[in-house]
């Protein structure tokens, strides 16, 4: 079992010029029935309390700590529960209503037995420990934490507005005004994590979303890497094969020196930046290809090509920040974020007032359900946390426990969806995987939405006119159902009679080849 700590106290946060002060407090106690496992964690995340207000914004590393963000006793019952904000390698985010106080979150569940599988809980309890430190308007915050037998779970700061990635797809591509007001803001909580010692090592439009209001706010700190001199107080030991030079973050995003197995650098981040700024201005990352390979070798021969409507400043800009060396990209060198700031392209910016600016419009989802419409929202809690409730088996019509299927990893089927795909499926059925895709077909592409239930079911829906487009013939024999994935956004589905292909601009081909597979093999 893991087990994500934390304590309802408040974390000291000071800049160079203070000490960190421990002010009276205890140790919390460890729970008698932690497994070793849990034990170890508590032992490492040693929790005081502390009742000192301090507002400095900078942490300074120190021996110990104590949580700002507790962790709760709260159970997913507490929430009402809607629409995916994003889904992750071991984790989604879902939006969550706390029903006794009427918040809104964006909650973060994490499947703990894949986190221990996989040897991800180094990474997990980094990120808690770096969000709950972190105070920029620019980053996602931190509210509570809490678990169960199975998850875990992280209340965050819910953005309304959703992804940068969905006005980029929803516009065609952005204006140069619309794209320089999101870089600066970008620009603006990227110096803050790079000034306390940290590289978010995954910036992509994916990972900035917007408010309500349409500012940005970075998120998703999985990949999170310190530098030795971070100022972060505590930082949980990694593994001798988590320090190495693996590769993060997503293809189309890497730099050279990444490929390359180079120890990772500030720069890493002004790469992804300078690809993003070209994504935001054009429609397209600039490496852009049929498969990651081929992305990969773009990047490394930096086939680098502008557009004829960008303009000479931004052509400068995203040129020098795609610098194969890391330490002449604008804001890695001696000169800081300063030369970055200073770029004609950010020439009418006024980086002291950026968060009072007025953002650009957002351009809204016409085929959204109401934020709050969530009451039937298809969540079947037996498929999260301690599996509370009971589904049907609509095989044998029996009541049956949800770990019936524990084959199927609990992190697919923990997906959310709203009430219009309630009448697509059966009493007692529950979705494992959804998503919005094309449908590739060879002249044209249509947009499909395609869901894998428990019983098990492949059905593809028209999400416009909400009508059913096909059902995907299921067998359990890979001969007569197969998937096939192209790169980590195509994959193919393979019958005796047809093949189908999807593009996932989530990238997420690989998450349906595991579930579907899954469930094909008990």
């Amino acid at each position: 079992m893991l087990v994500l700590l934390g304590g309802n106290h408040t974390n000291y946060i000071s800049d160079n010029t203070t000490s960190t002060e421990q002010r009276g407090g205890e140790e919390e106690e460890a729970d008698s029935s932690l497994t070793s496992m849990e034990k170890d964690f508590d032992s490492k995340l040693h929790l005081q309390n502390n009742n000192n207000n301090n507002n400095n914004k900078i942490p300074v590393r120190a021996k110990s700590f104590a949580f700002r963000a507790p962790q709760e006793n709260f159970t997913i019952n507490d929430f009402q529960l809607g629409k995916i904000y994003g889904v992750g390698s071991y984790s989604k985010v879902v939006r969550a209503k706390k029903k006794d106080t009427g918040k809104v979150y964006a909650l973060k569940i994490m499947d703990k037995k894949f986190i221990t599988k996989e040897n991800k809980t180094s990474y997990v309890k980094l990120e808690r420990v770096v969000l709950d430190q972190l105070d920029h308007p620019g980053i996602v915050r931190l509210f509570f934490t809490f678990q169960d037998t199975f998850s875990l779970y992280m209340a965050l700061e819910s953005c309304e507005g959703g992804e940068l990635f969905d006005q980029i797809t929803r516009k065609g591509r952005l204006s140069e005004d619309e794209a320089r007001f999101y870089a600066a803001e970008v620009i603006d909580a990227l110096e803050y994590i790079h000034r306390v010692g940290l590289i978010h090592r995954d910036i992509k439009p994916e990972n900035l979303l917007l408010t309500a209001e349409g500012h940005i706010k970075i998120a998703d700190f999985g990949s999170i890497k310190p530098m030795k001199d971070s100022r972060i107080t505590f930082l949980p030991s990694l593994a001798s094969d988590e320090k190495a030079c693996t590769f993060v973050g997503t293809a189309a995003y890497v730099p050279p020196e990444v490929l390359n197995s180079s120890p990772p650098t500030f720069g890493n981040d002004l790469w992804a930046l300078g690809c993003t700024l070209y994504q935001m201005l054009s429609g397209s990352s600039p490496f852009k290809d049929a498969s990651e390979w081929l992305i990969f070798q773009k990047i490394i021969a930096r086939d680098l090509r502008f557009p004829d409507y960008f303009s000479e400043a931004a052509r400068d800009l995203i040129d020098k920040l795609l610098d194969t060396d890391p330490s002449k990209r604008p804001g890695a060198g001696p000169d800081g974020y300063a030369a970055l700031k200073k770029h004609p392209f950010f020439e009418h910016i006024d980086w002291d007032r950026l968060r009072m600016i007025s953002p650009p419009k957002l351009a809204l989802d016409p085929n959204a359900p109401e934020a709050d419409d969530v009451q039937n929202s298809g969540w079947n809690l037996s498929h999260v946390g301690d599996g509370l409730g009971r589904y049907t088996d609509a095989s044998s019509g029996a009541t049956s426990s949800s770990d019936c299927y524990a084959h199927v990893t609990r992190l697919a089927s923990i997906d959310s969806f709203d009430s219009r795909w309630q009448k697509f499926l059966d009493p007692g059925e529950a979705i494992v995987m959804i998503s919005t895709l094309k449908k590739v077909n060879k002249l044209s592409s249509k947009k499909v939405q395609l869901i894998l239930t428990d019983k098990p079911k492949l059905i593809c829906i028209d999400p416009a006119k909400l009508m059913l487009k096909g059902n995907i013939i299921w067998s359990d024999n890979p001969n007569d159902l197969n998937i096939q994935v192209v790169n980590s956004s195509h994959f193919k589905l393979c019958t005796p009679k047809k093949v189908r292909t999807f593009e996932d601009a989530k990238q997420r081909a690989w998450q349906w080849k595991k579930a579907i597979e899954g469930l094909q093999n008990p």
